[in-house]
């Protein structure tokens, strides 16, 4: 099993026409549906709201294949981001987070140790940046990702993080990863003046195992062990980007698991990399064809 943890909360999207749809989001919680649409046993690790959104989140977690038992429920609203779509389909966010149901995962909500069953634990987004599910979380990796593959996936917004502070915490936070994946914009903001092979060896020479940097409708670039490899992204009609990064994550993260990779001293060859990018970057591009975060199923993917 893959645990999936972090914020699941409300996409607030405007239309073209002036309104506003409310659409299930948030990184981990696309993360966790995308990886159980792709057949991975996967469980949501995060904090719901009791409210009408939270109801709706769990049950579209449950629908798509998603085990609960590791999520809380309280009676905090729902965490609500507001998503401007430009005209080429790329989405800015604006977070209304205080007092909400996503940053109130405490110590107290998570189980003395996961199962071993649990062989990977992923997480990013605002999981590093809200309290107390920060400090939660951070603790949880120190504590249970010995032995586990970790994947992390920054997914850095500007304007909400704590400069300083939160860069202490990415770096804790690395340090315990296996996997790093990353946009070139999250990579510029932590390594500013790195090209990006630059910042890929920076985080290599930390520890990491693999770092893969989402390049968007270029595709990906991927670094592991001495492998440096770009492949492109299947061409498509672009919806919107909403929840892309987070389908190319999980689909990172399914290739491993369908073929026994799925382990703290991750080794690929260089082939098999190449297939886990091209693999990855399909389930993005899928995405993107499609409103909302809609990640693909199984059944559309080679």
């Amino acid at each position: 099993m893959i645990v999936v943890c972090g914020e699941a909360l409300i996409d607030q999207i405007h239309n073209g026409d002036g309104t506003q749809r409310a659409v299930p989001g948030g990184g981990p919680f696309n993360t966790a549906r995308a990886l159980a649409r792709l057949a991975v046993p996967t469980a949501f690790l995060g904090h719901l709201s009791d409210d009408v959104f939270g109801r709706q989140m769990a049950s579209l977690l449950i629908s798509d294949g998603v085990s609960l038992e590791l999520t809380s429920i309280g009676p905090e609203p729902s965490t609500i981001a507001i998503a401007d779509v430009d005209s080429e389909g790329f989405a800015e966010y604006q977070f209304l987070v205080e007092d909400t149901s996503a940053p109130n995962l405490t110590p107290e909500m998570l189980p003395e140790h996961l199962g071993a069953d649990v062989k990977a634990l992923h997480l990013g987004t605002l999981g590093l940046v809200l309290e107390p599910m920060a400090y939660t979380l951070l603790d949880l990796i120190g504590r249970e990702g010995g032995g586990r593959l970790v994947m992390l996936d920054p997914n850095i917004r500007l304007g909400l993080i704590p400069d300083a502070e939160y860069r202490d915490r990415l770096n804790t936070a690395i340090s315990h990863s296996t996997i790093v994946k990353a946009s070139e914009g999250d990579l510029a903001w932590l390594f500013p003046g790195l090209d990006r092979e630059q910042a890929a060896d920076r985080l290599l020479s930390a520890g990491v195992s693999m770092v893969v940097i989402t390049l968007g409708a270029q595709g990906a670039f991927g670094a592991h062990r001495g492998s440096r490899m770009t492949v492109a992204a299947p061409q498509v009609e672009v919806v919107d980007t909403i929840g892309a990064g987070d389908a190319f994550g999980a689909a990172l993260l399914a290739w491993l698991h369908d073929h026994n990779a799925i382990r703290p001293d991750l080794c690929l060859e260089p082939e098999e990399l190449k297939q886990a990018l091209d693999y990855s970057c399909l389930a993005g591009a899928l995405t993107c064809t499609r409103a909302g975060a809609d990640p693909p199923w199984k059944r559309e993917m080679p």
